[in-house]
This record gives C-alpha cells, sequence and structure tokens, in this order.
C-alpha cells in the first residue's frame, strides 16, 4: 500500500505527543517508582510504572508518520479561488496529519516545550508556571494564555484513595473483555532499555488490529505508541522518540518574547477556576455543563473497539452534504446511500442526509448498519 504520511487522525498526534510530555507532569512525587527491571512484570506494573514516574526532567526528539491510506489533496494555499476557510482547514490537516518531527522538553511539573520543526517555519507550545504560549513563525502568530494559580500550584501529587498500581490494575481488568494484553517483552527505544506491552482488540470487526506502547524500564516514561490497521503491513500510527536524555533543559527554552512585529492575542484565564461551578470540586462535570453548553449529545451502540458513536439529527450543516459546499469536504468523502463518508485504515466516519454523524474503528459498512 502507497504511503500516505502526510494524513493521520487530527486527534492521534497531539495526543501522543501530549502524553509523553504529561505523563512526567502528573507523576507522584510521594511514591517511588516501582521496580519494572525485573524479569516478568505483569503489564499492570508495567503501566503504575508510568503513573508512579519520578522523571521530571528531559529533553528528546520524537519523529510521527502515518499510512492511513487517504487520498493526497491538491494545496489550496496558493489558489486564488480558496476561502480563507477552505485553506485554513487545509493548514490545520496539515499541521496534525503530516508526518513531523519535534522536539521535547521537560523540566518539573509546570515547565515543558514542544517544538514541531517544518522545514521553513516553526511552531512551538510553551508553559513556564502560569504561562503558556503557542507560537507560529509562518503565520507570524502567538497567542498567550495565563492559567490559573491553581495550575501552578498543582504538584501532581494523587489525592484519591487508589494507588497507581490499583487504578492500573482496574484499567486492566476493565479492557480485557475486549482485548487480550500481551505479557511485556524487551525492546529499545532511543537506546534505553524499554517493556513493550501489546493490545489486541478482541473482536474481529473492528480495523485496529493491535496497539504497542513501550514504556522506559527505568523510568516509566512512554517512549513509543503505534498503531496497526488490519491487512496493513507498515504502521498506520507511529509516535515513538529518536533521541532522548534526561536532565534539566536550559531554563532559557522556557523563555518566549514574539517579535515586535508578530500579531499576539491574550487569553487570561486567571480566575476561571473561581467561576466553574465545579471549582470545589475539580475533575468532576457538574450535571448539565455539557448540554448547557449547547454541545450535541452523543449515543454509543456496541461495545469495545466496535462501538459506534453517533451524533443526532442537525450536528452536521445540510449545506456541507453537498460536495460543493465544501471543496475539501467534498475530496475526504465520497458518496454512499442516505449521505457521505470515509473510510481511513483506522476511522470511518459517516454523515447521513438529515445531518447524523456516525464514526467508529470500524467499516463503512458498519456504519450504514448503524444508521438505519
Amino acid at each position: 500500500m502507497k504511503k500516505k504520511s502526510t494524513w493521520l487522525p487530527a486527534v492521534v498526534a497531539p495526543v501522543v505527543v501530549a502524553g509523553a510530555v504529561a505523563a512526567p507532569l502528573a507523576a507522584s512525587a510521594a511514591t517511588p517508582s516501582p521496580a519494572t527491571t525485573g524479569s516478568h512484570p505483569t503489564a499492570a506494573q508495567v503501566l503504575a510504572s508510568v503513573a508512579h514516574s519520578d522523571t521530571l526532567s528531559y529533553s528528546g526528539r520524537i519523529s510521527q508518520t502515518s499510512d492511513l491510506g487517504l487520498p493526497s489533496l491538491p494545496s489550496t494555499s496558493g489558489s486564488s479561488g480558496a476561502s480563507s476557510a477552505q485553506s485554513g482547514a487545509s493548514d490545520v490537516l496539515d499541521l496534525l496529519t503530516a508526518s513531523h518531527e519535534a522536539r521535547v522538553y521537560v523540566d518539573g511539573r509546570s515547565k515543558a516545550r514542544v517544538q514541531v520543526l517544518d522545514q521553513l517555519a516553526e511552531r512551538d507550545v510553551i508553559r513556564n508556571g502560569r504561562d503558556v504560549w503557542t507560537w507560529d513563525s509562518k503565520a507570524d502568530k502567538a497567542v498567550h494564555v495565563t492559567l490559573p494559580s491553581s495550575a501552578a500550584a498543582a504538584n501532581g501529587t494523587d489525592t484519591g484513595s487508589a494507588s497507581p498500581a490499583d487504578i492500573a490494575a482496574r484499567a486492566i481488568a476493565g479492557i480485557t473483555p475486549s482485548t487480550h494484553v500481551g505479557t511485556p517483552t524487551t525492546t529499545s527505544v532511543a537506546g534505553h532499555a524499554a517493556w513493550q506491552v501489546r493490545l489486541t482488540p478482541k473482536s474481529s470487526s473492528t480495523l485496529v488490529h493491535d496497539v504497542v506502547i513501550a514504556i522506559d524500564k527505568s523510568t516509566g516514561l512512554p517512549l513509543s505508541a503505534r498503531i496497526d490497521a488490519r491487512g496493513q503491513s507498515t504502521a498506520a500510527v507511529s509516535v515513538r522518540f529518536s533521541a532522548l536524555s534526561y536532565g534539566p533543559p536550559k531554563a532559557s527554552l522556557f523563555d518566549f518574547t514574539p517579535p515586535s512585529d508578530a500579531k499576539v492575542t491574550t487569553k487570561d484565564l486567571s480566575d476561571a477556576a473561581e467561576h466553574s461551578s465545579t471549582a470545589k470540586h475539580p475533575g468532576l462535570v457538574a450535571p448539565g455543563d455539557v448540554r448547557a453548553s449547547g454541545a450535541p449529545t452523543p449515543s454509543v451502540q456496541g461495545d469495545g473497539w466496535s462501538s459506534i458513536v453517533t451524533l443526532p439529527a442537525g450536528t452536521f450543516p445540510k449545506r456541507q452534504l453537498d460536495a460543493d459546499g465544501s471543496q475539501l469536504f467534498g475530496q475526504l468523502t465520497k458518496a454512499v446511500d442516505g449521505g457521505r463518508a470515509v473510510q481511513t485504515s483506522l476511522v470511518s466516519i459517516l454523515i447521513t442526509d438529515d445531518g447524523r454523524v456516525l464514526a467508529g474503528a470500524v467499516p463503512v459498512s458498519a456504519l450504514e448498519a448503524a444508521a438505519e
């Protein structure tokens, strides 16, 4: 199958990269990492080492590629007929889906930087205490966000009654009805010895063949993640450290001042926690909060890897169902009975004529059956 590295579901790359950064930031400082250097740790023990990781400082380089079998789209950036929205959507897709190299720096629980490198541009996300900056050198735009004081004060200590080992054991127990959890094996990523855990769906109706993660034996830091699709020899999604060294990065890496001619947008979230309906109970969502936001309420059919999420009628604007309504939408999807659909190596999406949106890690035919 021809490699289409410029297509990756918008959620995958940022989640995996953020996970590599967030794991040590959320680590418990009170409890030492459980030993995972023994000969035969369980999958739960390996996963628990992530939650217990006390590796708070490192520098690394992350590589991301994908092969989802979607068609290449012509660039609209130079087309005079392309709308700003169309061009913007293409830019976002390229940012989130193209193969990328990223530098990652972490120092403590409140300092982190992710630097995405392109041939002629650079994109950064930088956190230094309560200050978060995003920077796009190509667009010459920066966004400065001031976080609530509670975010800077958070020490990452688990205040719940369950230990990381308990949580990991429950997670394993929760997924085993639909997933075979393999016995950890040894591997090496970026020169670091790691435990590798393979998760394989028991259902044959999902597009996902397996998910493979590697975790540093000594520190518990996630080092790589790979998602394989059924019937495909190359990884559908692969994100991994290509270089990694432990120790505090230079302090100057977490300082940022935009160029004098840059367009800067500021967002102050200092008092966001005070006005939140859940301020007294962080981490909880009050009943009705989602409904009050006006977001459509999804329903779920099936379970495990073959589950299908459905958003109600009217979710998708009817005018967009005509391929002429959006050039990008028309290029990505194909006409099917009752709507338009797209199937990648891992995920399918069906948009019905009445505006429902169905999605899942299943073939389009399964979505069509669920929509009837």
